[in-house]
């Protein structure tokens, strides 16, 4: 059994992994804003004549005709609080409407595509809004998500309650405050993500929910999901999620504007308080508090374990994350496991003809409700259609012979989609799902032998650039591409550099103007995003305050013991390990489990169910004992002292794996030369404000 420091170090960096649809806010809950009328690095640069000339031709093109979505957003408005921040437990800003009004303006920015501008302003909704009378209001504006509150009999049924305990105990007071008080009297998890659970702890107390006084329902699966969707990965997801959702940019018309979504997500306490009610079936009808309700599974469509429901009585139709203001990921950027797109088309189709004949009313754990019968046939057409035409017609190109390395550059939707607002991309995008398709039927290989068995950029780069001559020649001709806006053949060339010579500050410089356009055209802002923040920090290195904060101890409660063991396989350094083995015998008595643990040919995995006779050292711990230790509560040794945690055998094994065990760093480099070149704990971004993976390790 690992010491408690490794416990801790696994445990703390697990609760990090498990938001995995969100973002955080710059500074570790530091809001940073900028003068929108200016650029908020001093490198820089303001939009290009090829770009301003790209989005006064997309003013042109584009359906801004249609201002229905506008008009559903601001339709039921009962009230916004007097209030634009609201704080987290810890005294920092968990979440800040205000830091984005620089959108609440007639100006249309030039770098930001006109439709992606379109989007963040429809996601300013901020406040309570009526979306049934007496029946069904959301609260917007206060996360990433919106929650759901139905008036039942005794009291509220809350969908989906945010990310935060903070911002979620916020929306209930303020309806509350504008409605009557009501009690809690159930909630429902609409899937999987994070953002849909986190705040749990802000609107029901864990006793009520224990006792059954509140029962909370899920989706099968929810629980296996909730906790373990982004563990094995987790590090390497943490940090790219900084690119995708632009967590080290300012908000800003140059930096951070919207997350497609919603605005950002709330930094504040994440809870999750286990469900007690479970729906198996494909449809499955309940009544609760005097609602009926008609919920549908859906597994495997935006998140593994999801459900919609319908509320027969009143002909509405809760979409939960399925059908929002977006086209969605089928890859998500920060990485996943690509989702598949047919089957989530067949989700929405089942909804159509099960509820969408007769809905009145669709409403979502994002966006904004539709009404009208009419109208929510038309946005749920235009998303189960967008969605199977992204699978068919990349397949049907693919059969054809276009490749992995091709499709982005290839697929466009049917113009009557590419017309409609429900179709457009926003937190996907064409251009990376339709490679996520390929990539799920047919892999990453294009089948060209070249592509099969590559060279590392760090090895091929320096071949190009003696091939065309030297750094200087490439910056000469990049600078010409630049002027000439052609912006991705510069990048070709000077990402080739950049990886032979990281140091090539002027190199870096270039790049980063070219990625700066390039995100300034993208209608998708995880595309926008993750090109803006490659320019920051190609100029600027990666910079402090980049640390995600969670709370952890309902995470780490939910973790299943196989799950964690799995994770300590991961970590394992089998260089150190090459030539060492043992067996751990692992017993958590008051919940029956039993592990073996392995160390040989430098793997360590791990059987449920069996204890080996000849373990070199057996560990008996009560796994709420365990959970303790991994919170950090209680060191490993003192569980030792005081006879909670038993061993028998060689106590030296729990040294000799912590030593062969890495602790993953988040601040590794995406790009060449930008982590910081003195890493001591003064200069070193990480060290400064260290994230929740380093907190509490030693």
């Amino acid at each position: 059994m690992p010491s408690n420091s490794i416990y801790k170090s696994i445990m703390s960096f697990v609760i990090v992994l498990l938001l995995s649809s969100i973002s955080f806010a710059a500074g570790g809950g530091k809001i940073v804003k900028a003068d929108p009328s200016k650029h908020f690095d001093p490198k820089g640069k303001m939009p290009s004549e090829f770009t301003i000339k790209l989005q006064n031709g997309l003013r042109k093109s584009l359906p801004f005709e249609d201002k229905r979505d506008f008009e559903e957003a601001q339709k039921g408005f009962i009230a916004a609080p007097d209030y634009k921040q609201i704080m987290a437990e810890a005294g920092h800003v968990a979440w800040d409407m205000g830091s984005y009004e620089f959108l609440l303006t007639d100006k249309e920015y030039e770098s930001i595509h006109p439709s992606l501008q379109r989007q963040a302003v429809l996601n300013m909704a901020y406040g309570l809004y009526e979306v049934m009378p007496d029946k069904i209001y959301q609260i917007r504006g206060y996360d990433l998500a919106n929650i759901t509150f139905i008036k039942g009999d005794k009291g509220w049924i809350i969908f989906d309650p945010l990310t935060a305990k903070e911002t979620a105990a916020a929306a209930l007071k303020f309806i509350n405050e504008q409605l009557g008080e009501r009690p809690v009297t159930a909630v429902v998890y609409s899937h999987s993500h994070a953002d849909h659970f986190g705040g749990v702890r802000g609107v029901v107390d864990e006793a009520d929910v224990r006792s059954g006084k509140v029962p909370v329902i899920a989706p099968v699966g929810f629980m296996d999901h909730a906790v373990s969707e982004n563990v094995y990965a987790g590090n390497a997801m943490t940090r790219r999620l900084f690119y995708q959702y632009g967590v080290l940019l300012p908000r800003s018309p140059f930096g951070h504007v919207d997350q497609s979504i919603g605005k950002n997500t709330a930094a504040g306490n994440l809870g999750l308080i286990p469900p007690t009610v479970i729906v198996e079936d494909d449809f499955e009808e309940m009544t609760v508090d005097g609602v009926k309700m008609v919920f549908q599974n859906t597994p495997g469509t935006e998140a593994p374990a999801e459900m919609n429901t319908y509320f027969p009585e009143w002909k509405a139709f809760w979409a939960a994350e399925n059908i929002t203001g977006t086209v969605h990921n089928i890859y998500t950027l920060r990485g996943a496991l690509v989702r598949d797109a047919l089957k989530w088309s067949k989700g929405i189709n089942a909804a159509l003809y099960h509820f969408g004949k007769e809905a009145e009313v669709m409403f979502a754990s994002h966006s904004w409700p539709r009404w009208g019968n009419d109208r929510i046939q038309e946005v749920m057409r235009a998303q189960r259609d967008i969605y199977a035409n992204l699978n068919n017609e990349v397949l049907h190109l693919a059969n054809q012979g276009v490749t992995v390395n091709e499709i982005h550059n290839v697929y466009k939707p049917p113009k009557s989609l590419q017309e409609q607002w429900a179709a457009h991309s926003y937190h996907g995008s064409e251009e990376h799902n339709s490679r996520a398709v390929v990539n799920r039927y047919l892999g990453y290989w294009d089948a060209n032998p070249a592509t099969l068995i590559p060279l590392s950029p760090k090895d091929s780069a320096p071949l190009y650039v003696e091939m065309m001559g030297g750094a200087e020649p490439i910056i000469k001709k990049g600078q010409e591409l630049y002027a000439e806006g052609k912006y991705r053949h510069a990048m070709e060339i000077l990402n080739k550099l950049i990886f032979a010579e990281p140091d090539n500050q002027v190199a870096k410089d270039l790049l980063a103007d070219v990625y700066e356009q390039i995100g300034y055209q993208q209608e998708s802002p995880s595309v926008r995003n993750s090109f803006l923040a490659g320019a920051y920090e190609l100029r600027n290195g990666i910079p402090a305050g980049a640390s995600p904060k969670t709370s952890g101890p309902d995470m780490i409660s939910a973790m299943t013991t196989e799950l964690w063991l799995d994770f300590l396989g991961i970590r394992l350094d089998s260089k150190k390990a090459d030539g060492t083995e043992f067996t751990i015998n692992l017993v958590t008595p008051d919940n029956g489990e039993k592990f073996v643990v392995e160390l040989s040919n430098a793997t360590l995995t791990n059987i449920e169910g069996f204890q080996a006779d000849d373990a070199d050292l057996t560990v008996t711990i009560d796994r709420d004992d365990l959970e303790q230790t991994m919170m950090g509560a209680i060191s490993m040794d003192d569980q030792i002292k005081s006879g909670k945690a038993k061993l028998v055998g060689d106590r030296k094994l729990i040294d000799q794996l912590k030593g062969m065990l890495v602790q993953f760093d988040i601040g590794f480099e995406i790009l060449p030369g930008t982590a910081p070149k003195d890493l001591t704990p003064e200069k070193n971004p990480f060290a400064q404000e260290p994230p929740a993976i380093n907190a509490i390790t030693d």
